[in-house]
């Protein structure tokens, strides 16, 4: 299947609901398209190259600790902590992904890392409550949206929709994905906040949803729904897929009885579509396919990621599905061939400053996916993750070993980040 080539608007039925749909389809072809065998990753690794990345992942994780144990007090402190720990990271991100200084460059100096300082600080003071976790994944939907602002070459910041968008999700995902709340009381509030997102005058139930109201409104106060309906239809595509994602939750249905390929596509799709619509206001037909194709190559590699965890609870995916009775070989296999198709999609970025980016993108996406299965090693062939592990720059059980390192100290971990959240 080839991927339309035209550039003209992406919505100009005034549906993006209808384009959400056929993304659905054009995706779903895709992945059918793949390959199950194991994929030509190119860049393999030596057993003196692992040893020698692994020492210096030691030495750094290392480092990190140290910085744990005593955390900075001051702001002179807190600035020779974060220059400490950003040249740790530019050493791991050119072990782990071997980025070049361009690459390291853009994210620190681009405007990345100062636009998350910002939304930081724009969340505690919207919601002084809110969990550094879940500022901490806010702030992951901010870095995409200025991803697209780059790529689309518009000036990366926090702007109104930008801010609240990132936000409105985690309130959301967290509520519908938490399994004490019912299927009933999630469906009642996916009508509501539909109808909400729609321009209707619906009266917040309770304080979260006040919160979310307010949210929406903030995207109202930058786009005007009679000029720029694309946005709003396509935060209704996003809150139309979450709706459908509670299908997922079904306990022990065949693959017959729900299309969670469809569903997981469309969930991960529409989530980046609707970050393009919120950052440009419209969207040529090239660039929606991009989008929807990298929020769908995300989800699938966040449901590989979090596999284990979604077959105890009963979570719908086509990994915990098919990991109960196969092995993931193939499956993966699948996935890399996936990501090749989306990365094809990169073509209709052309603005020179954001060429850095792209090739990010294609380094990191393959990397997410090698991880991804790397944590879920039990659910395949001791062959497929042999082989795997040959094109990874460390060995699999290092990586665990040092991630464990890093785990047991979480909760120092978000103090230290809860100290520098939102400091300019």
């Amino acid at each position: 299947m080839t991927l339309t080539d035209g550039a003209g608007c992406a919505s100009c039925d005034g549906s993006v609901l209808r384009l959400t749909r056929e993304l659905v389809d054009q995706f779903t072809s895709l992945w059918w398209e793949g390959d199950a065998s194991f994929p030509d990753l190119d860049r393999s690794y030596s057993h003196r190259e692992h040893v020698e990345r692994e020492g210096e992942l030691r030495e750094l994780v290392g480092k990190l600790l140290l910085e744990l144990e005593a955390p900075p007090e001051t702001s002179a402190q807190r600035e020779q902590a974060e220059t400490r720990v950003g040249e740790a990271g530019r050493r791991f991100a050119r072990l782990a992904l071997d980025l070049e200084d361009s690459h390291l460059d853009m994210l620190i100096q681009g405007g990345f890392s100062r636009e998350a300082r910002t939304f930081s600080r724009l969340a505690r003071e919207f919601d002084p409550q809110i969990p550094t976790a879940d500022v901490l994944q806010a702030n992951r939907n901010v870095w995409t949206m200025n991803g697209l602002q780059r790529m689309l070459g518009l000036p990366i910041e926090v702007t109104p929709s930008v801010f609240a968008y990132s936000l409105l999700y985690p309130y959301t995902d967290n509520y519908l994905d938490d399994p004490l709340v019912s299927e009933e009381t999630k469906v009642s509030f996916n009508e509501r906040i539909g109808r909400r997102l729609r321009g209707e005058a619906v009266a917040p139930a309770n304080a979260q949803e006040e919160r979310m109201w307010n949210l929406i409104g903030r995207i109202e106060s930058q786009y005007d729904r009679s000029s720029h309906p694309q946005v709003f239809e396509s935060l209704l595509a996003i809150q139309q897929a979450q709706e459908r994602s509670i299908h997922l939750l079904r306990h022990g249905a065949s693959p017959y009885e729900v299309d969670v390929l469809g569903i997981s596509l469309e969930k991960g799709g529409s989530s980046v579509l609707a970050d393009g619509y919120l950052v440009a206001g419209s969207l040529a037909r090239p660039h929606a396919e991009l989008f929807f194709g990298l929020g769908a190559l995300l989800q699938l590699a966040d449901d590989l990621q979090d596999v284990r965890e979604d077959m105890k609870g009963s979570l719908l995916t086509v990994f915990s599905q098919t990991a109960r009775r196969w092995p993931l070989d193939g499956l993966t296999s699948r996935t890399f061939s996936f990501r090749t198709k989306v990365m094809d999609c990169l073509r209709a970025i052309t603005v020179p400053d954001a060429q850095p980016l792209v090739d990010l993108m294609r380094k990191s996406s393959l990397h997410l996916i090698m991880d991804s299965a790397s944590r879920a090693r039990h659910l395949y062939s001791r062959k497929y993750i042999r082989d795997l592990e040959a094109h990874s720059p460390f060995r699999f059980s290092v990586l665990r070993r040092e991630r464990r390192r890093l785990e047991r100290q979480r909760a120092r971990f978000l103090r230290l980040v809860d100290g520098g959240l939102g400091k300019d």
